[in-house]
């Protein structure tokens, strides 16, 4: 990236976390909101289809670890093919505990111990994120990754991006900033120097051409800019504005949150999130407005469309 000149804080704290996961709570197993490439969590029923990354040869970037069901390891017949697949308890693989009864009816066995490393071997076989059961009056059961130094496993493994993709991504996903239609209106209303914005735009679209960052054919085809090159919102379609970036969303009244810092703007995956899939990737990513974003969710843009297709055609407006 060029080095941060003229360009809004706003804007530049919403382009860095897109190198970044979404948020997790303590209640789950994933971390919070940290980098794209961190240590990957495969499910064990789709390890045949993520042991490899889409790049680096094959290789995550900062290794991964595989989830498996207790009721699946004690199965005998699937034990037996764990050590085909080169997954060995407690260097790439550790049993989760998810539920109340997996708790009770596979115990913890005599020797084992919760792991705590992200990277082999883990120091330890297991993992529980079991929720409370307020009507029984048992508490939650949190065990492994729960110090404040390794607090969460790893990451979902369709977030998973390498380093070389997430700084391509911040790159288009900047040049699409300045590719606003009424960006020349914000430079005015926040003070910039027009100069140094100037330069620093050349410097973007120059990164920009030099990564192939900039095909306009590819960008029009995923919804992300108009035949103008201006940005657009890939669900409604409508131009983004450079404002939105900043502003935040408008609340109910009586509704409000104080610390609210959602934008009007947001970061729009075309193709959405899903596993076996890794979509966060140039030319998959775009600036939608976060309404637009909501309704779509992990749904997708084509299935999002054709719902609302039938929402209107019951309602007798098409």
């Amino acid at each position: 990236m060029v080095k941060n000149v003229q360009i809004p804080k706003a804007v530049n704290t919403k382009i860095y976390k897109t190198g970044q996961t979404r948020g997790a709570d303590d209640d789950v197993i994933f971390q919070n909101r940290v980098l794209r490439n961190s240590t990957v969590l495969i499910p064990y029923k789709d390890f045949s289809l993520c042991k490899k990354a889409p790049s680096n040869k094959g290789k995550y970037e900062n290794g991964f670890m595989v989830l498996i069901k207790p009721e699946e390891y004690f199965d005998e017949s699937i034990k037996a093919n764990l050590a085909k697949e080169n997954l060995i308890l407690g260097k790439n693989l550790l049993v989760f505990y998810e539920t109340r009864a997996q708790w009770k009816k596979y115990p913890i066995p005599k020797g084992w111990k919760p792991a705590s490393s992200r990277q082999p071997p883990l120091k330890g076989q297991y993992v529980a994120r079991i929720p409370a059961t307020t009507s029984e009056g048992e508490s939650k059961i949190i065990e492994g990754f729960t110090t404040s130094q390794m607090k969460g496993a790893g990451i979902r493994v369709y977030e998973y991006a390498d380093n070389a993709t997430i700084k391509a991504c911040k790159i288009q996903l900047e040049y699409l900033f300045w590719s606003c239609k009424d960006i020349d209106t914000l430079i005015k209303q926040k003070g910039l120097d027009k100069k140094q914005v100037d330069k620093r735009i050349a410097l973007i679209k120059a990164e920009a051409k030099k990564l192939k960052l900039d095909d306009h054919k590819k960008l029009v085809e995923a919804r992300i800019v108009d035949k103008d090159g201006y940005t657009i919102c890939p669900l409604c379609l409508k131009h983004i504005s450079s404002i939105g970036f900043c502003d935040r969303i408008q609340q109910a009244e009586g509704r409000e949150v104080p610390d609210l810092t959602v934008t009007e703007v947001s970061l729009f995956h075309i193709q959405e999130l899903r596993t076996g899939e890794y979509n966060h990737r140039p030319y998959n990513l775009g600036w939608g407005h976060h309404h637009c974003n909501v309704v779509v969710k992990d749904a997708g843009i084509q299935q999002t469309l054709d719902w609302m297709k039938e929402v209107l055609k019951r309602n007798n407006m098409i």
